[in-house]
């Protein structure tokens, strides 16, 4: 691994390009498992089911390899500026590469449009992970930003299982409250530990502004996502409430529904 690290570091951005090619090829691989009927009834609904299994696929991978990093080398944790290993920079280039191909995936599928608030995520996920990987900074706070992924996996659980209409099903419940917790846990808290440290270290550190800027927005995205699914599903509308109030049909056009 010792001997990688400088190729990596020579040329970040081909790292990144055969992350991406490997997660086009597990997209491919995906297509061969079986489908719910329900699912391929829908064009728009297959789409989706193969989109996230390849996010479930970056999920577990990377989240698993985030909390690695910091058991093994606890000063991860405390020194989000300059420190990092070889497995911690590996890992950086294989999520962008990720969210890369999945950007790509996205624009190229022609679902940009209802899926906006997603690339402008990935925007933001990709322009900070390159900056770490070329200057070699933030990598540690890139691996603790990656924290999320484990909540990604029952994120992306639950809306594979609302597509294949399996939301009474005891899974979906069990399910339902593992998403709580690891969204608290391991997303809110992730946030607010980053958020924390960029205001706390903001006079000094390199591009303080632009990071600071991102997190905000992403913030604001993940506190809006997470008022969407308390009100999904602990805090339902009834189905006449919610036509009365003309967000039936808008939520079923949505990239990722609540």
């Amino acid at each position: 691994m010792e001997a990688l690290l400088p190729v990596l570091k020579s040329h970040p951005g081909l790292s990144v390009l055969v992350s991406s090619l490997f997660f086009r090829v597990a997209h491919r691989l995906l297509q061969k498992l079986p489908v719910p009927k329900v699912v391929r009834q829908d064009e728009l609904h297959s789409w989706k089911w193969r989109n996230l299994s390849v996010s479930l696929v970056h999920s577990l991978l990377t989240g698993a390899w985030a909390l690695t990093c910091v058991v093994v080398w606890p000063e991860t944790l405390s020194n989000l500026h300059s420190y990092h290993t070889p497995l911690s920079y590996l890992l950086v280039c294989v999520s962008t590469g990720y969210f890369v191909q999945d950007a790509g995936d996205i624009i190229l599928t022609g679902h940009a449009r209802g899926s906006w608030e997603f690339l402008v995520h990935h925007a933001l996920v990709i322009s900070c992970f390159l900056y770490a990987l070329y200057t070699q900074l933030y990598v540690a706070g890139a691996v603790i930003a990656l924290f999320v992924e484990v909540n990604s996996v029952t994120l992306h659980l639950r809306l594979m299982l609302k597509l294949a209409g399996a939301q009474s099903s005891t899974m979906y419940y069990v399910n339902k409250l593992a998403n709580l917790l690891t969204y608290v846990a391991f997303r809110l808290s992730t946030q607010a530990y980053l958020t924390w440290y960029i205001v706390n270290n903001y006079s000094w550190m390199d591009r303080g502004g632009y990071f600071l800027f991102s997190m905000m927005l992403m913030n604001i995205m993940i506190l809006v996502y997470f008022y969407r699914l308390l009100r999904a599903d602990f805090f339902p509308r009834s189905k006449s409430s919610a036509r009365q109030n003309g967000t039936h049909n808008n939520n079923s056009r949505k990239f990722l529904s609540d």
